[in-house]
């Protein structure tokens, strides 16, 4: 008997070792005791993810410091790889000691985001979301005032007599010296409040898209005296500003302030194909034929020169400004015969555009606001836009640009009849302007015919917040995309 005995435990010892071997594997691969309730119990908290619910996912942003939080979709615990499960091994981990493979106490679940990882569906750290200003640096970590609303980074204004006040009430005309040259331009208090925009229905050589007349209200604002001329925009338009002051820091041995960095960071015009004058005269003379990006770009750079938030004005901000308080055909009365004393136009203008101020001012002290050239307001050109607010006035309307073309530009030009100098006349932009531009891509810079617009700055009293200041600043894209287009050259 014992010799059977003998003989049975060696032939059946091996298949007790492999039985035993076979638990020992099943009970080290069995789910932890956490898990195991987590999928038993469902209001068991799985492992480090507490409180989520697939049902209750509202966001994709993970809280503060990266941890996910009540919103966060759930972590699922890992399944696929998990053996089917053996009820007798759920018993084995004892209830303070975790399970060979859980994951330590502090260590995140296997799938979930690492600390500073967005949620899946969150945007990318360098991709702004809707609405958001892109970051305003350059690939190569140098600032990019243009990538940027003004209002952000504007500096600290230059010292100015005058060109500060509380309230309308106390607005002062005032000159700006440009720092750093001895080019300067003055501004005009325009009073604030309601007025009509647009012409009566039997005004002469009245257009479709001057009506319906409508009541607007505008904010106070101060405006230019006088067109913007060639000394003030090719200072920025062939950088002369910069080249002036790289000039005198080589030969002194200094380095430019940051705020000099700022000015030049801003995107300015490539080099000019041509004489943008058509040789009707530079000194005194108004700067024509920059597009309306070109004209918005001077207006950034302004604000970097100054401290002071300038830009170009609001279609409803140039014709109440224009009007002057009138409500007459032009701001001098019905009466075109008496045009030749206010205005250059086709009549006395000897075929190109004139100098700045010879004309008489409107009541309010601006010159040239009826002929000589045609000015760059921000609106996209509607042509029934004003039907949106034909029985509800309207506060400092906007037609905010969603097309290169057309786009609004007011006043008339030297080249044009009486008609189309009124008060409510609107002028809208066409591709033609840029027909003669032999360059691939056309320059996003400029127009090419000698009657095309020029610029008058507006500064408003209140400056705006930065959700405000959107409305105004709207152009980087095209920007982008010409630099990319000339492969980075400018």
């Amino acid at each position: 008997m014992t010799s059977v005995l003998c003989n049975r435990c060696r032939v059946q010892l091996p298949l007790w070792l492999a039985c035993g071997l076979a638990v020992l594997v099943l009970a080290g691969c069995s789910p932890s005791a956490t898990e195991t309730a987590s999928k038993d119990d469902p209001s068991s908290p799985p492992p480090v993810v507490e409180d989520a619910s697939p049902t209750e996912q509202t966001t994709d942003t993970p809280d503060a410091e990266g941890v996910p939080g009540d919103d966060e979709p759930v972590v699922a615990t890992e399944t696929e790889d998990v053996p089917v499960e053996d009820p007798a091994a759920e018993d084995t981990p004892t209830e303070d000691a975790p399970a060979e493979d859980a994951p330590a106490e502090d260590a995140p679940a296997e799938d979930a985001p690492a600390e500073d990882a967005p949620a899946e569906d969150a945007p990318a750290e360098d991709t702004p979301a809707e609405d958001t200003p892109v970051e305003n640096t350059t690939a190569d970590g140098k600032l990019d005032p243009t990538k940027d609303i003004t209002i952000k980074w504007l500096p600290e204004a230059t010292e100015l007599a005058d060109s500060t006040a509380q309230d309308a009430s106390s607005m002062k005309a005032y000159a700006e010296v440009l720092p750093d040259t001895d080019v300067k331009f003055e501004m005009v208090p325009i009073a604030g409040g309601k007025s009509l925009m647009g012409s009566p229905a039997g005004e002469k050589d009245r257009k479709d898209d001057e009506g319906p007349r409508h009541e607007v209200e505008i904010e106070p604002f101060w405006m230019g005296k006088f067109e913007v001329t060639w000394e003030e925009y090719e200072l920025y338009g062939l950088s002369l500003d910069k080249h002036r002051r790289e000039t005198l820091h080589t030969a002194a041995g200094t380095e430019p302030s940051a705020r000099e960095k700022l000015i030049d960071a801003i995107a300015r015009p490539t080099a000019p194909y041509s004489d943008m004058t058509f040789g009707f005269g530079r000194r005194d003379f108004p700067a024509i034929c920059m597009s309306q990006l070109a004209a918005t770009g001077y207006c950034r750079w302004l604000s970097a020169k100054t401290g002071r938030f300038y830009r170009l004005p609001t279609e409803a901000e140039w014709e109440h400004a224009c009007r002057a308080g009138t409500t007459t055909a032009y701001s001098f009365g019905d009466d075109p015969g008496d045009l030749d004393d206010y205005a250059w136009y086709f009549d006395n203008a000897d075929g190109q555009y004139q100098k700045i101020g010879k004309k008489k001012p409107n009541p309010w002290g601006l010159h040239d606001m009826h002929g000589n050239v045609s000015e760059w307001v921000l609106d996209q050109y509607v042509a029934d836009y004003y039907k949106q607010h034909e029985s509800n006035p309207v506060k400092n309307p906007l037609a905010i640009p969603k097309t290169l073309f057309p786009r609004v530009a007011r006043g008339g030009t030297w080249d044009d009849d009486p008609d189309r100098l009124r008060s409510a006349a609107r002028l809208a932009s066409t591709e033609a302007w840029k027909e003669q531009d032999p360059q691939f891509p056309q320059s996003i810079w400029y127009h090419t015919e000698s009657y095309c617009p020029g610029i008058r700055v507006v500064r408003p009293l209140r400056v705006p917040t930065v959700e405000e200041a959107k409305a105004y600043e709207w152009d980087y894209e095209a920007i982008a995309e010409y630099r990319e287009a000339q492969a980075g050259k400018e």
